[in-house]
């Protein structure tokens, strides 16, 4: 690719072929017009050859100038435009990224109501488990899981985890499960997780340190929804993402015992430096207004924030 002139030099001659004249362009460029004169001469000596004719105190383009403006103006025209579409992108998209479990339940399930509210903003999202890099992506907001503690981020506390053992009605009927203790002789997913073994202890159940087997562990609910759902075991889950399975009975939580993490709960979080952007703020009374519908189903205890 040849080597291009220097920008400030083609801006400099793009204002005054434009104008016709140096004085103008200097008043457009925010120069003096000794300095546009200079820029344009670094320009002809580069190329060899006269941008203007200059004639008793005014210039006009030369025939080399007349030919190369329309180009280099047309070229500025572009950018413009294509920084003009960018600034329009960023205002009117608001990319989400969100922890899987509840960005592929919970929040897939209602984000369209957000967009029908504000139509005038389309929604991108991804789901990741993985904490996002806000300054290598175009990330507006993210939900995430853990204490609430991110340099540089402001995070919003929304609620803390809350789980319960939920399995298939045939898997419970099958293996006759009436009481939290005969959870203990199933087949249950991930069952090293410290969940469980704090989910029995709030059972008054006394289990095993370590369990007699690994089992499998999956990476999120959403592949131990479907797990449960063919009958493979019961399953460490939040009731919250799965109102509809339970209410049509696809999936049964057998006891009303939740175990509320006191270590880890789910954050709205942004960049400290966009507190008060227009689409994030729409996302986060809409968030919020939408999760307040589930208030009064969940336990208490969930809306607590960490000590």
């Amino acid at each position: 690719m040849p080597k291009l002139p220097p920008l400030a030099a083609v801006r400099t001659f793009e204002a005054a072929g434009r104008l016709q004249n140096f004085s103008r362009a200097a008043e457009e460029l925010g120069l003096t017009q000794a300095a546009v004169s200079y820029q344009i001469r670094q320009l002809e000596d580069r190329l060899g050859r006269a941008l203007f004719v200059r004639e008793k105190g005014r210039v006009r383009l030369s025939e080399t100038g007349q030919r190369l403006l329309p180009a280099i103006t047309g070229a500025f025209a572009t950018m413009s435009d294509a920084f003009a579409a960018l600034g329009s992108d960023e205002a009117d998209v608001l990319t989400i990224n969100a922890a899987t479990s509840f960005g592929g339940t919970w929040l897939s399930a209602r984000i369209g109501s957000f967009q029908l509210q504000y139509p005038e903003l389309a929604v991108r999202m991804a789901m990741s488990n993985a904490l996002v890099d806000f300054d290598a992506s175009n990330v507006d907001v993210a939900i995430r899981i853990g204490r609430g503690v991110w340099p540089g981020l402001r995070a919003e506390f929304l609620m803390r985890q809350y789980l319960a053992p939920i399995a298939s009605p045939a898997f419970i009927d099958q293996h006759r499960i009436n009481e939290p203790a005969d959870l203990l002789r199933v087949q249950r997913l991930a069952p090293n997780d410290s969940w469980w073994a704090d989910w029995f202890a709030l059972a008054g159940v006394e289990a095993p340190l370590v369990p007699s087997r690994r089992g499998i562990e999956l990476d999120s609910q959403l592949q131990e929804a479907s797990a449960v759902q063919a009958g493979f075991g019961v399953a460490m889950m939040t009731p919250l993402y799965w109102q509809s399975e339970l209410a049509s009975g696809r999936m049964v939580q057998p006891f009303d015992t939740f175990y509320v993490s006191e270590s880890s709960s789910m954050w709205l979080v942004h960049r400290d430096n966009r507190v008060g952007v227009r689409k994030i703020e729409r996302f986060r009374e809409w968030l919020r207004a939408e999760l307040d519908k589930d208030r009064q189903i969940l336990p208490k205890a969930i809306w607590e924030p960490l000590p």
